[in-house]
């Protein structure tokens, strides 16, 4: 049984997957959403990969150098020891743009003794579709490229003997080496000097950002991960943010729930922005607004729930028929269908962001004036919609229902749309929008609370349950003390939490019935307990939840609930924004509420 025991190296235009063991087994260039150049995982004989293969090796370790995306793989061996330190470039030049290239650097860093090993330097490009050839060019390189279909081609630089590579000859490492993979034909000659400068940059760049997080006494560790892969995540050209580097590792192992996470949610992308504000990164968020507004279309038109990452609209979904899937677990999709869904949630969620924006930051009369725009075309999309059916949060592919989690979060687009006409002072709009509001929490109170469950269900008219409706709280929906949150609370744990994880539902969908952990809704769970009055239950399933990360706290969409494994698209942004909001409301909990909380009120 395999984990996904990878590290995620990226400089924000892409992103590679580097396993325990040294080995690229997945990278797409020049951006996060083309065609992969090394994609083992998701097949391990025709996907592609690059591969250090130690002689003599004892064991290896791999770390993350301390508040930075730079990753090291030790490889202690008989003959020596060394590491390989592998990162893309990203730093701040003299004329204060950024230097991310679509490059990967792999340092050899040597350390003692002779340590040998071989190169297997294996790309498959355009998805392994068609054949790809390796030769050493004159200019003193190895040059990959497909030889049919869909022309490309990719670079190796390195400071090794490139024969030796192609050979997969012993190389004995006796100082420091270098390989350089990139998408560009490079122009100035590759050296060891300038590959240590661009690794001490790209380091400064790192810590740099990482000291603009801001400081909470507990947790610290786990926040500065998640951030810094949140960071990742976050696409510079655009300002979108993704919802994970890969496609298609399945939410369980050899069924069919496999998707392509490389775009754009707003959903998702808005909650991690917000989160990220938190933090102290305004600049994330300047320019993901920036991108919302280039992507909103004109007054009243239909907005999506998800965009590519230079703001495409259509996400036509085919499957790779050749690839085997990560462990067999077919098919392998690229694009995403799902683009064309209608979930009312999105609205909210975006509303939301905006109104945290206006709270926090003056903006320009121009800035001001298109953001509110945005907040009156979304007021009239949702009026038009929210009395509708639709697919979810979930993306339930069927038959369209009245989620309570979309109604509810048509009550907070409302109310956000409130809240920031009074920022504005603007009474005509709070006077137009208050009753709307009103309208769908009334609407909410007598549809979507059951009685013979005692809880608020999945949606109208039915008993099944649904971790979702724990938001209802967060958003502001309903206090924390009202006696049918804390009763939804309790029964959404009683019947969805297994083995100390939660299914996101039990009902059945489109493709059967879940039988994976949502990563999510364990830490929503943990959050609804403590803000229930449950606070040291709640810790430790925190504490719990997060040693089923891999070796480095990273984590990706899904947990198997018997084996503890991740399962699904990785690393996964919606894991790592409720890592810190769950460690950002430990962390600021300084009352001291009594824990009986729930036994007060007669529950």
């Amino acid at each position: 049984m395999e984990n996904l025991n990878y590290g995620v190296v990226g400089n924000c235009r892409s992103a590679a997957l580097i396993s325990e063991k040294g080995s690229l087994d997945w990278l797409c260039l020049p951006q996060f959403d083309s065609s992969s150049a090394f994609a083992k995982i998701l097949d391990k004989e025709k996907g592609g990969s690059f591969e250090i293969i130690p002689e003599k090796l004892i064991r290896s370790v791999q770390y993350y150098k301390k508040n930075t995306n730079i990753l090291h793989t030790r490889f202690i061996c008989k003959d020596g020891i060394f590491e390989l330190v592998d990162f893309m470039p990203r730093y701040i030049t003299e004329n204060n743009d950024y230097y991310s290239p679509p490059d990967l650097v792999r340092y050899f860093k040597h350390i003692k003794g002779k340590p040998t090993f071989r190169i297997h330097y294996n790309p498959k490009l355009d998805y392994a579709r068609n054949h790809t050839q390796n030769k050493y060019a004159q200019f003193d390189f190895i040059k990959s490229y497909t030889t049919s279909g869909t022309y490309d081609s990719l670079y190796l630089y390195t400071s090794f003997n490139c024969h030796s590579i192609l050979n997969h000859d012993i190389i004995c490492l006796e100082k420091h080496e270098f390989c350089l993979v990139s998408y560009n034909q490079k122009l100035l000659k590759q050296t060891d000097e300038r590959i240590y400068l661009i690794l001490q940059r790209t380091k400064t760049y790192w810590l740099n950002w990482s000291e603009k997080t801001k400081i909470h006494p507990k947790y610290k560790d786990e926040i500065n991960r998640s951030a810094l892969v949140l960071k990742l995540l976050n696409y510079q050209k655009s300002g979108a943010i993704l919802a994970a580097i890969t496609t298609s590792l399945p939410e369980t192992i050899g069924e069919v729930r496999n998707w392509d996470y490389r775009f754009c949610w707003i959903r998702d992308g808005s909650m991690v922005v917000k989160i990220l504000t938190q933090l102290g990164h305004y600049k994330v968020a300047q320019r993901y607004l920036d991108f919302i507004m280039d992507i909103i279309p004109e007054k009243k038109e239909k907005v999506q729930i998800m965009y590519g990452i230079n703001g495409e609209k259509k996400l036509s979904e085919y499957e790779l028929d050749h690839l085997a899937g990560y462990e067999g677990s077919k098919p392998v999709r690229v694009g995403n269908a799902a683009y064309k869904q209608k979930q009312n949630d999105i609205y909210g969620i975006l509303l939301d962001l905006i109104h945290q924006q206006f709270e926090l930051f003056e903006n320009s009369l121009e800035h001001t004036e298109e953001l509110c725009t945005i907040v009156r075309s979304i007021v009239n999309v949702v009026d038009e919609n929210w009395r509708k059916p639709d697919r979810g949060i979930w993306e339930i592919r069927g038959k369209s229902l009245h989620f309570t989690f979309s109604k509810v979060m048509c009550w907070v687009a409302f109310d956000r749309a409130v809240k920031i006409s009074k920022l504005l002072k603007s009474d005509y709009y709070v006077n137009k929008w208050t009753p709307l509001r009103d309208a769908v929490k009334e609407d909410i109170m007598n549809n979507a609370w059951s009685e013979k469950k005692q809880a608020f269900t999945q949606h109208y008219g039915s008993d099944d349950l649904d971790a979702s409706v724990l938001l209802m709280e967060n958003y502001g929906f309903i206090e924390a003390t009202d006696q049918k949150y804390i009763s939804t609370v309790l029964t959404i744990q009683k019947e969805l939490e297994h083995d100390g994880l939660m299914f996101r539902y039990k009902n059945q969908d489109d493709f059967g019935t879940p039988k994976s952990a949502f990563t999510i809704c364990s830490f929503w769970l943990i959050n609804s307990l403590f803000k229930i009055g449950r606070k040291k239950e709640a810790k430790d399933k925190f504490d719990i939840l997060m040693s089923y990360s891999n070796h480095l706290g990273l984590f990706s969409e899904d947990i198997d609930f018997d084996t503890k494994r991740m399962l699904g698209n990785f690393p996964q942004a919606y894991s790592h924004l409720a890592i810190i909001e769950t460690a950002i409301n430990f962390s600021e909990d300084e009352d001291e509420k009594p824990e009986g909380l729930i036994e007060q009120l007669n529950l």
